[in-house]
């Protein structure tokens, strides 16, 4: 057997540059590119094979472990999962930063690879700078955190252990049904450790995306439950657009005028105004879908995980629904008791509309005017807007907040009418990336998805932080001919804008969309409408009494954007929105951070959704007693499983 000598460092990237993929006819390298953050942990191992080794895959450098790793999610979640990139980092606190985006990763079922320099195999020189001591166990690393959040765990030892390692490794990255985040994880030592390995292992090795074909039995079962429907209702999911089933789903839908709500992961695999999209579904859904689905009596979701936020904590949908599932996990196909058919949605579409000749449901014009009432509900959400002086119509002390929020900041602008005016304004096949705080509710409801996969959106794990690192992460796959906007509470900017750096060192356009209404305005929400008193939700000075109840803190965004070298702009008013939008076209190669000041509590609302959350039992303030009296009343009607 012919063999090469090479360091295990040396030898993991010689493997990840010759892995790829195949899938509709057509083969593709897998690995685009490395970021690396490095340490002492991985800059002398790793870092010299990547100088040494890497020809094809690129070498970018981040800036926070974090958020260079959710720019990796983000990546391959706009690639549909065809693509990865890989992140690496020292050993202790520079791992650890990436154990919150790798369950970033998993949750969403997003592939990336892991790298994390590890603590000393021999362990001759231990303790090391960075390594925790368990004493019960002295094979424990900070590494071992990524157990919990990762599909595929590895420690490699000894060098050859890799080689196992990595086939485990792109067997979970490109599995469909299971993949996520997988971490690799290298001691520092054994980095540079050397071994003679097979040249066979560096071989082109091409791995076929698996799209199961439906048993005929299943196709035959889900068909005649879809038969003995009255009012069938449609979800699409991330599935739909993983799987390139876009054609087959819209197809299907039309086939048999059964309309279709969206999740979060599903948006955009079809245009919004097709005649039967009715938009985001559950929680964060809009009117249409959640009053068809109050009525539907089975249910036909297309590669959906069924969160909660999409089944309103399992309340909206009627107790006697059928629910059919295409879905390629078992795991999944097999939720809210459904008939499950364990399938790519590719394959099993076409299949089960065959199935199907000459199927019609009972709709007459319930899905038109459900669409009409939504559509003049948009037109309201669009056009709200609070002059000087003017505040919305809450409860006082709501009231008074939303009025001092505008004298403090000097701005009335609502989140709608500023999320309805940038949805307008840029082009139908630019991008739009978000994650966490009222935005994806409100964009869910709001956005109209007027170019197929436009709509990046995390809400798998809703991760603070993710939104200006993952908006880089789609420009990389989307490339410079279009635009990528990413929507930003100032909470999560706060949290986490390290890679706005990287951007302006990489020539990347990035829109970056802060809507600074001074507080957690989402959290602030969800605390007041259950009976609470606000408690370090709104970005205020410590007043006089001690608590946060002194003037809003104006946050200058604009600053910390122009800090870094983007061009960036302040926004109070609808003149000066629309003012810097069309001046933000004339950008290139530099991202640009738009400081939007927005009313807190200018949000939209539920929609017929209930979420299920922790109503306090025992309290003395009666508020609460009333909320949890009102968590009683839907938990009664939800389903169980």
């Amino acid at each position: 057997m012919e063999t090469v000598r090479l360091t295990t460092a040396q030898a993991l990237v010689r493997f990840l540059e010759n892995q790829y993929i195949s899938y509709d006819g057509g083969e593709y390298p897998f690995v685009e590119a490395v970021i690396m953050l490095p340490g002492h942990g991985n800059v002398v191992g790793l870092g010299q094979a990547l100088k040494q080794e890497a020809r094809r895959i690129r070498v970018f450098q981040g800036k926070n472990e974090q958020g260079m790793a959710h720019t990796a999610v983000a990546y391959a979640k706009h690639m549909k999962r065809k693509r990865i990139m890989a992140v690496t980092s020292s050993i202790g606190p520079g791992a650890a930063n990436m154990v919150t985006a790798a369950a970033t990763a998993t949750a969403n079922n997003i592939p990336v690879l892991i790298l994390p320099g590890d603590t000393y195999a021999c362990r001759q020189p231990d303790p090391v700078l960075q390594q925790i001591e368990q004493t019960q166990d002295l094979s424990i690393s900070t590494n071992d955190a990524f157990r919990a959040v990762c599909r595929y765990f590895d420690r490699i030892v000894r060098p050859e252990q890799l080689m196992s390692a990595m086939l485990s490794a792109m067997r979970t990255l490109t599995d469909p049904a299971n993949t996520g985040a997988v971490c690799i994880a290298l001691p520092q030592d054994v980095e540079g450790e050397a071994y003679d390995y097979p040249v066979s292992f560096f071989a082109r090795r091409v791995h076929r995306l698996s799209r199961p074909a439906p048993d005929p039995e299943a196709i035959e079962e889900a068909a005649a439950a879809i038969r003995a429907a009255q009012k069938p209702l449609l979800i699409c999911g991330g599935g739909v657009r993983y799987s390139e089933a876009h054609k087959e789903f819209a197809a299907f839908a039309e086939a048999f005028g059964i309309p279709f709500g969206e999740t979060q992961a599903g948006k955009s695999a079809v245009v919004f105004d097709h005649p039967l999209n009715l938009g985001g579904i559950g929680v964060t859904g809009c009117s249409a879908a959640n009053e068809i689905a109050k009525e539907a009596d089975l249910i036909i979701g297309i590669g959906t995980r069924y969160t909660d936020f999409t089944t309103s904590s399992k309340w909206l949908f009627k107790g006697d629904a059928k629910f059919v599932n295409i879905n390629v996990s078992a795991f999944q196909a097999m939720k809210m008791d459904a008939i499950p058919v364990i399938a790519d949605a590719k394959r099993a579409l076409p299949l089960l509309q065959e199935a199907l000749s000459g199927y019609a449901p009972a709709y007459t014009t319930e899905i038109r005017d459900a669409k009409a009432r939504w559509d003049a509900e948009l037109e309201r959400l669009r056009g709200i807007h609070y002059g000087p002086g003017y505040v919305p119509e809450v409860n006082d002390a709501n009231a008074a907040s939303a009025e001092r929020f505008g004298n403090d900041l000097g701005s009335f602008l609502t989140q709608t009418e500023v999320l309805g005016a940038i949805n307008l304004s840029i082009r139908p096949d630019d991008s739009v990336i978000g994650s966490s705080g009222s935005l994806p509710g409100d964009m869910q409801r709001m956005w109209c998805a007027r170019g197929v996969d436009t709509y990046n959106m995390e809400y798998g794990y809703s991760c603070m932080g993710y939104e200006v690192s993952g908006a880089l992460g789609v420009k990389y796959a989307i490339g410079e001919d279009h635009d990528v906007w990413a929507m930003v509470g100032d909470g999560s900017f706060i949290m986490l804008h390290s890679e706005l750096l990287t951007a302006v060192q990489e020539h990347k356009k990035i829109n970056v969309c802060v809507f600074n209404n001074a507080s957690f305005g989402c959290i602030n929400n969800l605390q007041v409408g259950h009976g609470n008193d606000t408690l370090c939700t709104e970005l205020r000075f410590r007043g006089e009494d001690g608590k946060h109840s002194g003037s809003f803190m104006p946050v200058d965004f604009a600053k910390i954007g122009k800090a870094y070298g983007c061009v960036a702009y302040t926004v109070r008013t609808m003149e000066e929105l629309e003012e810097v939008l069309v001046d933000a076209r004339t950008v290139k190669d530099v991202p640009v951070v738009f400081d939007i000041r927005v009313m807190p509590k200018s949000m939209t609302e539920g929609y017929g959704s209930w979420w299920r959350v922790g109503d306090t039992e025992v309290s003395e303030n009666p508020k609460n007693l009333a909320a949890y009296a009102d968590h009683l009343a839907h938990v009664k009607d939800a389903r169980k499983y």
